[in-house]
């Protein structure tokens, strides 16, 4: 009966460590959601003079608008969507060197490689960074970019829980 606990023991050892479920469900969320920035931001890179040019055709049907509608349409949203239409380019590729930071780090992670944490990081706020570096902090006012900045930073604390498990 000891021999039996004494080899288990060995193969104990001798498997790596598991992965914990909960960083394999971020792992494949993180390429899910780097999929479907790949396609979202080569089609808002497409689309930005389009979108440019919606903004523009609302605000000026908002003359007879009401106060609430006028305060969501403003002049600082055509702003940002001039800007986001100049910047196009720069924001594509810092958004696409942002995702290959993303799965490249959550790759490591997986191997339970701790650098993949910073890694990724990075990859999750250089979009950020550069949408305040080329449209300004306007960008920042807008609804679509608190729900840009949120998501990343529930997965940034949830993943730093996972650290414990990551070796250097």
């Amino acid at each position: 009966m000891d021999n039996t606990s004494q080899s288990g023991d060995i193969l104990e050892h001798e498997l790596p460590d598991k992965r914990p479920e909960l960083l394999s469900v971020l792992t494949i969320l993180t390429f899910l959601g780097s999929g479907i920035g790949l396609v979202s931001s080569i089609w808002a890179f497409l689309k930005a003079k389009k979108a440019y040019e919606t903004v523009l055709n609302l605000n000026e049907r908002m003359d007879g608008a009401s106060a609430l509608a006028r305060r969501f349409m403003n002049e600082g949203m055509v702003e940002v969507a001039r800007k986001t239409y100049e910047n196009r380019l720069p924001i594509l590729v810092f958004g696409l060197a942002g995702l290959v930071c993303c799965t490249y780090g959550a790759i490591q992670m997986r191997k339970l490689k701790k650098t993949g944490f910073y890694v990724w990081t990075v990859g999750e706020l250089l979009p950020v960074v550069s949408t305040i570096l080329f449209i300004g902090g306007k960008a920042l006012g807008t609804m679509s970019m608190f729900l840009e900045m949120l998501l990343p930073a529930v997965f940034i604390l949830l993943y730093a829980s996972q650290r414990k498990y990551m070796v250097n």
